[in-house]
């Protein structure tokens, strides 16, 4: 898989402990315009105090790279939608997993991604049955937004052969394309306030097509059916009905139980930090972050959620 490697400071953070015999800790985010990049830099950033740690950001391309490098090792910690999740846990070959990853576990439930499909104005798409002939671009390849792409897409009764063209383009490149008129949509499953989305409609005529509650229904688990507020993007005048799908943080049961214990304790002490890295950081909830999930937590997190008194 294709690894982008992040050389900012703000996104590598070594302490003082020599290399040779550092722990590595490695977060997988996404895209570097999508939500993950910088809460994942602020988790690097709380890392930092665990000791003899060196902690490392990279960019991905999303929640199947993610999942798929936990697996094999070459990460610590992860964000991951929860149907990728699911996909993964299952084994779903369809989905882009090889078998079920069976190493992976939970260190907690973050917050809730709004399914956003965004059209340009002039494009005269309202609905999900106008993208039929359409350009629309499903985030990239192998990614948790194409995957939710797919089954939106398959619930509204819609083939990929009834658009005019689709595109596997992350979140920055399709904002960049419809700005250029060069893409007619663009589907971007994200936290509220995405900064390629919010861009966008800061310097463009933009609609925000709805997702019908009949077809969030026909999504089925572990979709819900969410609001986007009135006035999230500039030009947006009324809520917004769509999909909502739970986002977590993923390690993987070689990580050891310490090691998944302080990075549990740290990120669920540390929420106002995360709050300031991007407004879906206030949403994050340390009474939810246990809830049940479609892969087990790791012991070294159900030991913190005990200590909180928020698992028997």
């Amino acid at each position: 898989m294709k690894m982008r490697w992040i050389a900012a400071a703000a996104a590598l953070v070594m302490l003082a402990a020599p290399v040779a015999s550092a722990q590595p800790i490695i977060v997988l985010t996404g895209g570097a315009s999508g939500v993950y990049y910088p809460l994942g830099v602020t988790i690097a950033k709380i890392y930092a105090d665990i000791p003899g740690s060196q902690v490392e950001v990279q960019t991905t391309d999303g929640s199947v790279e993610n999942l798929a490098r936990l697996q094999q090792g070459s990460g610590q910690i992860a964000f991951a939608l929860g149907d990728a999740l699911q996909d993964a846990w299952t084994g779903n070959t369809a989905a882009g997993f090889d078998g079920k990853l069976d190493k992976l576990r939970v260190i907690g439930a973050l917050y809730p991604s709004f399914i956003q499909i965004v059209a340009t104005r002039d494009s005269g798409i309202r609905t999900l049955s106008d993208l039929k002939g359409r350009s629309l671009s499903v985030g990239a390849e192998k990614s948790g937004t194409e995957l939710n792409a797919h089954a939106i897409l398959a619930a509204a009764g819609l083939k990929e052969s009834d658009l005019g063209r689709i595109e596997n383009k992350d979140f920055a490149e399709s904002a960049q394309l419809m700005a250029k008129k060069q893409l007619d949509a663009t589907l971007q499953s994200a936290g509220l306030g995405v900064t390629s989305l919010k861009e966008l409609s800061d310097n463009n005529e933009v609609v925000l097509v709805p997702v019908p509650k009949a077809v969030v229904r026909k999504m089925g688990a572990p979709f819900r059916l969410g609001m986007i507020p009135a006035g999230t993007y500039l030009g947006q005048s009324r809520e917004i009905q769509t999909a909502t799908v739970m986002n977590y943080l993923v390690t993987s049961a070689a990580v050891s139980d310490d090691l998944a214990y302080q990075m549990t304790r740290l990120v669920f002490d540390s929420l106002p930090e995360l709050a300031i890295a991007h407004m879906v950081g206030s949403e994050i909830r340390r009474k939810n972050a246990a809830r049940s999930g479609p892969v087990p937590l790791h012991p070294g997190a159900i030991r913190y959620y005990r200590e909180k008194g928020l698992l028997r």
